[in-house]
């Protein structure tokens, strides 16, 4: 059917919008203006939605943890599948996603013992369950239920979370700070995920609103500040010094916005760091709380791999506890803690479970973030379970003590063997230097390209560091993320590699890895 004028003029005006906004608006990625170019002749379509009409915040976002270097390789994996011996290897090695379970990490008995039974509770009645469940998995499974009205996993709970489940949560938190925690302060959410993007839509008003976000970052928070329409005012992570977070850099970066006309409404400290792995000392914390307090800033504290720590010399400090221990209260800091039933030693990603703590805000604003979370019913039932188990694990005495410490100790010392094994294997190649992973599940090493493997990128119309990771793939089938995605110093290239597949599997990793950077280099060799 033949547009009308009417039709044709919106369509057009839509795509000179996008076009106006980008131009005087450039994200930072030029995956952007590519789709501008692709789409200029979007009014010829037969579709009222195109991609030259939706919203361009989505266009502008990305998440380079499952871009095109993932595509490229899950395509690999059909081929394989459909024809054996098609590549150079026999199998795809994910080296991509903080993703235990899927790489052979198995869960946590306990854990998965409670919640079925949670979920079926009919086994609680039944004399086998005396002998396939722990007494203790089965006495919490009752406490669990006890808590649920109508001990119905599958209803809608309260929209920040089951009140009993918020209760053990706070406990858990009380117990690891030694500080109280309220359990209205504790909001239930699927993954620390949705958590993040609420608080973006809290804060963000217009691109006019900045957040302070570490560089390297979590994609996530790149994504979401575009999502919502405001501007990421990024600080540098110093790589010479381990990663680390200067203070200097960070009113560096705040008078630079501010002479820009942004408004800075938050920090981001993702602590242990993601994808770098350092993890802060107190001092450092002590600093930063001092720096979020003089300039009246919300601390957005991404805790979610605080059980992930690998060096005798560091250990994890919740930023709640800091600030505490430094004197301050809810009227003199403004905190929000991030914490996922994701990471640490549980792995649990597709259960979609995790919380944060909300201290420090006014009554008013209380009431909005409760409002967002009714708009959104509930998180998971099962996610909001395993969030309170996580906080409250078994303890001495209890039947299943000393098989879940010591499957939660095999698991944090296996990644702490691969991290070493996957640094050190880094650390030996040609032009690349990798900081010890102190915590977290990642290593992001920088690698110093070949003038002529850049220009050879340049010629493909990709990042340098996106050059390298698709040629590993193509030649080894090792998936790694190229550091582009994250953001760098300008200038350095890095990629950034998990600690995840199993043990057994590093060291033909590193070998994969060896074999293609000698070949790269000497390819591109200046």
């Amino acid at each position: 059917m033949r547009k009308s004028a009417a039709d044709r003029f919106r369509l057009l005006f839509n795509n000179a919008l996008v076009r106006y906004r980008h131009q005087h608006h450039p994200p930072s990625s030029s995956s952007f203006s590519r789709f501008l170019s692709s789409t200029s002749m979007a009014s010829d379509s037969v579709f009222p939605v195109t991609a030259g009409n939706i919203n361009p915040k989505i266009v502008e976002c990305e998440y380079a943890v499952r871009g095109e270097v993932v595509t490229l390789a899950q395509n690999l994996q059909k081929e394989l599948q459909t024809n054996p011996g098609s590549h150079p290897f026999d199998e795809i090695l994910y080296c991509n996603i903080g993703n235990p379970q899927s790489l052979g990490q198995q869960p946590i008995t306990f854990f998965r013992e409670v919640l079925a039974l949670s979920d079926y509770p009919a086994l609680l009645d039944k004399s086998e369950t005396q002998g396939l469940f722990s007494s203790d998995s089965i006495e919490r499974a009752w406490q669990i239920l006890d808590q649920i009205p109508g001990r119905a996993t599958g209803a809608y709970s309260h929209s920040q979370g089951i009140t009993g489940l918020r209760e053990t949560i706070a406990a858990g938190i009380q117990e690891r700070d030694g500080f109280p925690c309220d359990p209205s302060d504790i909001f239930l959410t699927d993954g620390a995920s949705p958590a993040v993007h609420l608080m973006m839509q809290l804060l963000i008003r217009s691109e006019q609103d900045g957040i302070l976000c570490p560089i390297p970052q979590y994609p996530l928070y790149s994504a979401s500040i575009t999502l919502h329409g405001g501007s990421l005012v990024p600080y540098y992570l110093d790589e010479a010094t381990g990663w680390g977070l200067e203070i200097s850099e960070l009113k560096k970066q705040l008078e630079d916005a501010k002479s820009k006309g942004i408004s800075v409404r938050a920090l981001v400290v993702i602590n242990p760091g993601n994808p770098t792995g350092q993890v802060l000392s107190e001092e450092n914390q002590r600093a930063i709380v001092e720096f979020c307090k003089k300039e009246g800033l919300v601390l957005l504290a991404d805790e979610v791999y605080q059980q992930n720590i690998y060096v005798p010399d560091k250990q994890f400090h919740s930023f709640k506890k800091v600030s505490r221990s430094m004197g301050y209260g809810d009227k003199d800091i403004t905190l929000v803690s991030f914490q996922s039933i994701s990471k640490g030693y549980h792995g649990e990603c597709g259960k979609r479970g995790g919380y944060m703590e909300v201290t420090g805000f006014s009554a008013d604003v209380r009431e909005q973030i409760y409002k967002v979370a009714s708009v959104n019913l509930c998180s998971n039932i099962s996610g909001q379970i395993l969030a309170s188990l996580i906080m409250s694990p078994p303890k001495v005495g209890d039947e299943s003590y000393e098989s879940f410490m010591a499957e939660k100790e095999n698991i944090l010392s296996s990644l702490a063997r691969r991290a070493k094994i996957l640094e050190d294997g880094f650390n030996k190649l040609e032009g690349v230097t990798c900081n010890k992973a102190e915590g977290a599940m990642y290593l992001f090493p920088q690698i110093r390209l070949p003038q002529k493997a850049i220009k050879a990128a340049e010629a493909a119309n990709t990042a340098p560091d996106a050059f390298y990771c698709k040629r590993l793939l193509n030649a080894t089938g090792v998936v790694v993320v190229p550091g582009s995605g994250f953001g760098q110093v300008p200038g350095t290239w890095h990629f950034r590699c998990t600690i995840l597949p199993q043990e057994e599997k590093i060291p033909a990793i590193v070998s994969r890895f060896t074999e293609f950077h000698e070949k790269f280099m000497n390819e591109f060799r200046d």
